[in-house]
């Protein structure tokens, strides 16, 4: 599932190929689920004629800037991506995956056909994503009910363990996978945030003490940084981390020599080494 390291590099891909073009051409799929409330031609209207100015993010969720208003918003969902013409899609797990080579791609929900030829295409195959219009993004629902972005800002030591506290009886795992604490920590992040900082799922928040606190936040950004700074390419996470040994529940999975235990925590399937984490 696209996690804050995806999103950011979606809205990378859209930057680099979309600002400063005017947009010749916007196909919309009439798909009433993913495109939300306005409809395919509202949005084909505010996207046709206008040229992009610019893009931003906020954890999972993502917007284009049009040198008119409304802008476009996108929420990519379990499976959303964006992709240009000749490229191959982001791997989203640690695992082979059927490469779709073919133009516009399977799934497509919005194409986008640019000034010079340029063309870009949003796909959605569990239709689980969004595009939506807003005048302002980032000030506006879904985005305006978030938590912290920790790309972008990390609260101090004393800020992030008072936003803690406030959930004392929650295991940690559910708390780093709430939006409203964490905007952008899926699934994956804080696995990898628990196993870096040496902390059970199951412990809760009301049991860390200040170092631990600290350890988790430290984590949370190092491992965001990290995943940004490639590109969210798999094959570029370090060697040591759970990440690529986390896929499938396989019997036997190992970490450095330790195993891995698959439980249900937050209502989400975590990976988690026991003789590690406590």
């Amino acid at each position: 599932m696209p996690e804050l390291a995806e999103v950011e590099h979606g809205r990378c891909v859209v930057h680099a190929l979309a600002v400063g073009r005017r947009i010749e051409e916007a196909w919309i799929d009439e798909d009433d689920i993913v495109v939300e409330s306005v409809g395919a031609a509202a949005v084909r209207d505010a996207l046709h004629g206008a040229t992009v100015t610019g893009t931003g993010r906020h954890g999972k969720q993502m917007w284009i800037e049009l040198d008119r208003k409304p802008w476009l918003g996108v929420h990519f969902g379990m499976t959303g991506g964006f992709r240009t013409r000749g490229d191959l899609p982001l791997q989203l797990e640690n695992s082979p995956q059927e490469v779709d080579r073919s133009w516009p791609p399977r799934f497509s929900k919005m194409v986008l056909g640019f000034e010079g030829g340029a063309q870009l295409a949003f796909t959605n195959a569990r239709r689980l994503g969004r595009l939506r219009l807003r005048d302002d993004p980032a000030n506006s629902k879904p985005i305006n009910k978030l938590g912290y972005d920790p790309y972008k800002t990390l609260p101090s030591p004393e800020q992030f363990k008072k936003r803690l506290a406030r959930r004392g009886k929650a295991p940690v795992k559910a708390l780093l996978l709430d939006q409203k604490f964490a905007a952008g920590v899926g699934n994956w992040i804080a696995d990898e945030v628990l196993y870096q900082a040496r902390l059970a799922p199951t412990r809760t928040v009301g049991s860390l003490s200040d170092e631990e606190f600290e350890r988790v936040r430290l984590k949370i950004r190092s491992i965001v940084k990290t995943a940004v700074r490639v590109q969210a390419r798999k094959d570029r996470f370090p060697k040591g981390w759970l990440f690529h040994h986390r896929w499938g529940k396989e019997a036997g999975a190992k970490v450095k020599g330790k195993p891995i235990q698959f439980d249900e925590v937050g209502g989400r399937t975590t990976a988690w080494v026991p003789a590690v984490q406590h």
